[in-house]
C-alpha cells in the first residue's frame, strides 16, 4: 500500500548546480511525475524515489547514514545507492534513475529497468529451507533467501490461504474502512511461482528433529535442510460463560477481520474486553464506522504498563473526545447473546463483543522437536534454536537482548519481518547477530505513536514536549540507560533514538544496524 506524495523541488531531468548538493544530505526533486532524491556521495550522485515503498512515506523527511535513508513513518530502511529495501517493513526496492553531470549542471537521464542487485549464489547454505508460517517472519525469509541467490528449495508452510497479508493494517484503516482489501495482500501467488517458493497450504504437526522431517496435516512429509519455525501468535479467548456466542469475536487474521466487518454492519453497540493495542486500534476503527463502543479493562490507565501514564491518559482521553467510554479497573464475567456482565455486577448492552485481551505463542510445534520451553523458543543472537538446523523468529522467538543479553519475546510486526530476513542471511552463513532495536506504531484516531527500543520496566520516565497536544518525545529509563523511546508527532526524533539504540547495541558487541546492503 502506498499513496502518492506531493511533488516538491526542481524538475531533475533539467537538472541543478552540483553545488547546490550538499555531501550526504538528500535533496528532493522529481522527474517524470516521480518523486526523486539525490544524494551526493564525493564524485558520485546517486538518484532514487522519494517515496517509501511501504505506506508511501516522504524519505526526504528521513534520516540519513552513510549510503542508506530510513523512512520517517515506519523506519524502513533502504540503499540510496542502489535504492535496496534493506530493512523491513519495506519489502520492495526504490526506482533508481542515471544521472548526468555536464559543466557543473547535475540531472537525471534515464530510469533503471530489472532487479536492484543481482547476487551470486552464495558458497554456503542448506540443502532445502522449509519455513512453517507464511507471517510477517516467513514470508520475509524467504524473499530474503532468493534476493541472496539462494537457488535450493523453499517450501512456505501455512494454511491460511491469504497469507502473507498486511496485518498490521487489519485494526486500523482495513477495519475503519478506510483501505480496500486489495492493499492487504503483501505479494500475490505469481510471486511465489516466479521466485520457485513453493506455497503449501497446509498445517504442521509434528517435527523429527533427528530425521530432519516436517509431517503436515495433509499427511505429506518434508524433508529439511534447514526449518525456520514462525508459527506466530494466537489470540487468547478467556474462559467466561458465553465466550464461545457466535457474536463473540478476535482479531488476527483477515478471516477475522471479515467476521469482524459483516458483524458491524449489523450492529449499533460494541463491548471490547482489553484495552490492548489491538483493542483500542478496533475501537477507533469501530468508531469510524458508526458503532457505540465500550472499552472494558482491568487497568486504571490504558497503555500505562508500556507506555506510562502520560501517554496512556492522553490516549484515553483522544479516543474519549471521539465517543468512546471506558470502564477501567473492571472485567467481563458472563457474555450473554444481547449483553455483557461485567465483573461488579454492571451490565452492558453488547451487539458485538470483541476479545483483545492478548495473544500466546503458538509452541505446540516446537514442543515436538524440543525446542520451546513455557514462555518462547529459546534461541541465540543469531535465531538458531538449540537444535541445530532449526530457527526461530517473530513472535515465539525468545532471543538475547543485544545490550543486557536478558531473553526477550517481542511481538511486534517489524520485528518478526526484521528476524525473517536476519535468519535468510544467516542461513547462507552471513554470521550476523541480530541486534535491531524492537520497532513498532500504534495509530488511534489519527494520532500516531512511534516507540523504539524495549522497555519492559523502568525507573523513570522523561518527557519532553507537549503530550496532550500530540507533540513529544519519552524516554523510558534504568537508571541513567535509555531503553526504549516513544514519540508522536515527532518521527524525526524517533529515527534518531533507533540510530542511537543500535549505537549502544554496537557498543555493547553486537553490530547494531538493521541492514546490510551485502
Amino acid at each position: 500500500m502506498a499513496e502518492a506524495s506531493q511533488l516538491t523541488g526542481p524538475d531533475l531531468r533539467v537538472g541543478i548546480p552540483l553545488s547546490d548538493l550538499v555531501e550526504g544530505s538528500p535533496l528532493a526533486g522529481h522527474a517524470d511525475g516521480e518523486a526523486v532524491l539525490l544524494l551526493r556521495r564525493g564524485a558520485e550522485v546517486f538518484a532514487v524515489g522519494g517515496t517509501c515503498t511501504h505506506y508511501g512515506g516522504p524519505l526526504i523527511e528521513g534520516v540519513v547514514r552513510g549510503d542508506e535513508i530510513r523512512c520517517p513513518w515506519h523506519h524502513a530502511c533502504f540503499s540510496l545507492r542502489s535504492g535496496e529495501a534493506l530493512a523491513a517493513p519495506a519489502l520492495n526496492p526504490l526506482p533508481r534513475w542515471r544521472t548526468e553531470m555536464v559543466d557543473g549542471v547535475v540531472r537525471v537521464t534515464e530510469r533503471e529497468a530489472g532487479d536492484v542487485v543481482a547476487r551470486p549464489r552464495p558458497a554456503a547454505g542448506p540443502a532445502s529451507v522449509v519455513i512453517i508460517g507464511a507471517g510477517a517472519a516467513g514470508s520475509a525469509a524467504a524473499e530474503m533467501l532468493r534476493r541472496e541467490g539462494y537457488a535450493g528449495r523453499i517450501a512456505l508452510v501455512d494454511p491460511d490461504p491469504e497469507a502473507p497479508y498486511d496485518r498490521p493494517n487489519l485494526s486500523k484503516d482495513y477495519l475503519a474502512g478506510s483501505a480496500p482489501e486489495e492493499w492487504l495482500p503483501l505479494r500475490s501467488g505469481a510471486y511465489y511461482a516466479e521466485h520457485g517458493i513453493d506455497r503449501l497450504l497446509a498445517g504442521a504437526r509434528h517435527i523429527d528433529a533427528d530425521a530432519r522431517r516436517v509431517a503436515l496435516t495433509d499427511g505429506s512429509v518434508l524433508e529439511y535442510g534447514a526449518l525456520l519455525l514462525a508459527t506466530g501468535a494466537s489470540p487468547i479467548r478467556p474462559e467466561l460463560p458465553g465466550a464461545g456466542l457466535p457474536h463473540v469475536h478476535v482479531l488476527r487474521s483477515l478471516a477475522d477481520c471479515r467476521h469482524l466487518i459483516r458483524a458491524a454492519g449489523a450492529a449499533r453497540r460494541v463491548v471490547i474486553a482489553g484495552a490492548s493495542f489491538i483493542g483500542l486500534e478496533a475501537a477507533a476503527a469501530l468508531r469510524a464506522r458508526g458503532l457505540e463502543v465500550c472499552v472494558v479493562a482491568p487497568e486504571a490507565v490504558p497503555f500505562a504498563r508500556v507506555l506510562g501514564e502520560e501517554l496512556g491518559k492522553m490516549l484515553r482521553a483522544l479516543h474519549e473526545q471521539h465517543g468512546i467510554a471506558f470502564r477501567l479497573g473492571r472485567t467481563l464475567s458472563t457474555i450473554t447473546s444481547t449483553d455483557v456482565v461485567l465483573d461488579d455486577g454492571t451490565t452492558l448492552p453488547a451487539d458485538v463483543v470483541l476479545l483483545g485481551v492478548g495473544v500466546r505463542p503458538l509452541l505446540d510445534l516446537a514442543q515436538s522437536a524440543g525446542v520451546a520451553d513455557a514462555r518462547g523458543v529459546p534461541v541465540n543472537a543469531f535465531l538458531e534454536t538449540r537444535r541445530p538446523g532449526i530457527w526461530a523468529a517473530g513472535d515465539i522467538a525468545q532471543y538475547p537482548d543485544p545490550r543486557t543479553g536478558d531473553p526477550v519475546r517481542v511481538e511486534h510486526w517489524v520485528v518478526a519481518q526484521r528476524q525473517g530476513q536476519a535468519v535468510a542471511r544467516n542461513l547462507l552463513g552471513r554470521g550476523e547477530p541480530f541486534t535491531a532495536p524492537p520497532f513498532f506504531w500504534t495509530q488511534q484516531h489519527g494520532v500516531t505513536v512511534n516507540y523504539v527500543g524495549h522497555a519492559p520496566d523502568w525507573d523513570a520516565v522523561q518527557v519532553e514536549g507537549d503530550v496532550a497536544g500530540h507533540d513529544c518525545r519519552v524516554s523510558y529509563l534504568r537508571g541513567d540507560v535509555v531503553l526504549a523511546v516513544a514519540t508522536v508527532g515527532r518521527d524525526r526524533a524517533s529515527l534518531e533514538a533507533e540510530l542511537a539504540l543500535e549505537r549502544a547495541a554496537a557498543a555493547a558487541g553486537g553490530e547494531g544496524v538493521i541492514g546490510h546492503a551485502g
